[in-house]
């Protein structure tokens, strides 16, 4: 018995080993193409960086990110007409009635507590909010908290099963990124359009106090406010605001609010009541060779100080008209909007380090920033 699985075992290694020698010189003899022997080295990229499907399309983002984006609809009683009492302004005009003034917008389901995040100037001064969602529930909702210096609002609905959209790293985004932008514009219905990260960091564009907006060329229309912008992964990346445009249409430039502005917003809002921005009441100016020879300034890089608050937080912290800013906290500032952002991320209360340049003379100042006093609300 031995001595026949011995032979059996001796068979097979040998049929084995011929097989292997057949196949690496001769593989054409058993029908096979010959290996080049060239390798592909593939570079994978993890889980958590964004990519475009190997397929071109975006249905799985669109279909993790849809459901969660909601259709806003506002409405806002009409002011009564003074004259409407006057008979000749009756004979003349006839009977005119206070008709609603509606409006529409979009946001994003971003907590399953029902909370939403949207424009501001979407629910600014509206007396009914009326959300709807992907599956036709239509609900009332309530104005948590709103935040004009970014034009952001938190909305809450009372809904069971709700879809929430995954928040994504603004952050990690560079330009050239794919983007999906996804709301309801001019009430056609939910719409999905793709595009890429034009530019990131935008600023001094008159939009909000606090800007750093991603540019995208995804089609973002009226209605299209307060909507989601997506990676290819189907995260949240910023909350479509505002677009350039001469005709009212989308002409491939428009901007969004990145989620991490966002997010300090929401929990500011749901967990304080308002967002705490540090302030130093100070007037900064961009710093021109004309302020420089004026002020005895030898540099272009910083924010010139024109003007101090009496006892405010800069003032006792010793900062005078004329000094020339140049980092906030270990962060580089050379413009008044660098500037603004880099002071109001200070917490109230906590000192902070500024350098400072006064004349030729540079200095480290302690500076004890203040609560931001709420903005003046100005009429649309």
């Amino acid at each position: 018995m031995k001595r026949l699985w011995l032979l059996f075992a001796q068979t097979a290694t040998i049929l084995l080993a011929a097989y292997f020698v057949v196949t690496t010189l001769k593989p054409e003899w058993l029908g096979k193409r010959p290996f080049s022997g060239t390798t592909i080295s593939l570079i994978e990229a993890p889980a958590s960086v964004s990519s475009a499907p190997a397929s071109g399309s975006f249905s799985a983002a669109a279909k993790k990110a849809s459901p969660a984006v909601v259709s806003i609809n506002t409405s806002k009683m009409a002011e009564r007409d003074p004259r409407s009492d006057d008979p000749w302004f009756k004979f003349f005009y006839g009977e005119r009635g206070n008709q609603a003034q509606v409006g529409l917008g979009s946001g994003v389901i971003v907590s399953d507590s029902g909370y939403i995040l949207t424009n501001n100037h979407v629910v600014e001064g509206a007396d009914s909010i009326e959300v709807t969602l992907t599956d036709s529930r239509h609900v009332q909702a309530q104005v948590i908290g709103t935040d004009p210096d970014t034009d952001l609002a938190i909305l809450k609905i009372n809904l069971d099963k709700l879809p929430v959209m995954v928040l994504g790293s603004s952050d990690a985004l560079q330009v050239g990124d794919q983007v999906l932008a996804i709301g309801n514009p001019f009430g056609v219905g939910q719409t999905v359009t793709s595009g890429i990260v034009s530019a990131l960091g935008r600023n001094q564009l008159g939009i909000n106090t606090f800007e750093n907006f991603i540019q995208t060329d995804a089609a973002i229309n009226p209605g299209n406010s307060g909507g989601a912008l997506v990676d290819v992964n189907g995260n949240l990346m910023g909350i479509n605001t505002a677009i350039y445009s001469r005709s009212g249409g989308s002409m491939g430039i428009g901007f969004a609010i990145p989620v991490s502005t966002a997010k300090l917003v929401l929990e500011g809002i749901v967990t304080e009541g308002q967002v705490r921005r540090g302030w130093i009441g100070v007037e900064p100016n961009d710093l021109s060779p004309e302020l420089a020879e004026t002020f005895g300034v030898k540099t272009l890089q910083g924010v010139i100080i024109t003007g101090v608050l009496q006892n405010g937080p800069a003032a006792h912290a010793g900062i005078r008209p004329g000094d020339v800013i140049k980092m906030v906290a270990d962060e580089p500032v050379n413009t008044v909007s660098e500037l603004l952002t880099s002071v109001a991320m200070l917490k109230p209360g906590i000192s902070s380090k500024f350098s400072v340049l006064r004349q030729d003379k540079e200095l480290s100042l302690d500076v004890t920033p203040g609560l931001r006093p709420k903005p003046v609300r100005q009429e649309r």
